[in-house]
């Protein structure tokens, strides 16, 4: 018989525990961000099917759109699209070669962090 063989390396499955480095994430949010607007996009669509329905659905619409729990919606559909889209602009920058370096990697999280929270700080303020 096979006898177990014994691994040295240590194992840490508690997820809690875990520091991950800035660039995962972001890399976790831009999928994150890019799954709520997959399913974001059903919604507006929805809506938007309903105002051009009829002159009632339109009022409907424009009612709910006054409400603060889907200006809330709207703000938080409005932050994942910012953020995937200030991500996905850092994406295509190192697809360039820029940024490719594990501090260039570490310097383009914190702009993307930095600018995505200027962009939706200032969303909210258009938004409410």
């Amino acid at each position: 018989m096979k006898e177990a063989v014994k691994s040295q390396r240590p194992v840490n499955l508690d997820l809690r525990t875990i520091k991950l480095p800035i660039t995962a994430y972001t890399s976790i949010l831009h999928r994150v961000s890019g799954v709520i607007l997959f399913i974001g996009i059903a919604v507006l669509l929805f809506a938007l099917d309903t105002s051009l329905a009829s002159e009632e659905g339109f009022a409907r619409v424009k009612m709910y759109l006054s409400s603060p729990l889907v200006k809330l919606i709207v703000w938080g559909l409005l932050s994942a699209l910012l953020y995937h889209l200030v991500a996905g602009v850092r994406h295509l920058i190192m697809d360039t070669g820029h940024g490719e370096t594990l501090e260039g990697g570490k310097q383009g999280s914190k702009i993307v962090l930095i600018v995505s929270a200027v962009l939706i700080l200032l969303t909210g303020v258009w938004v409410w």
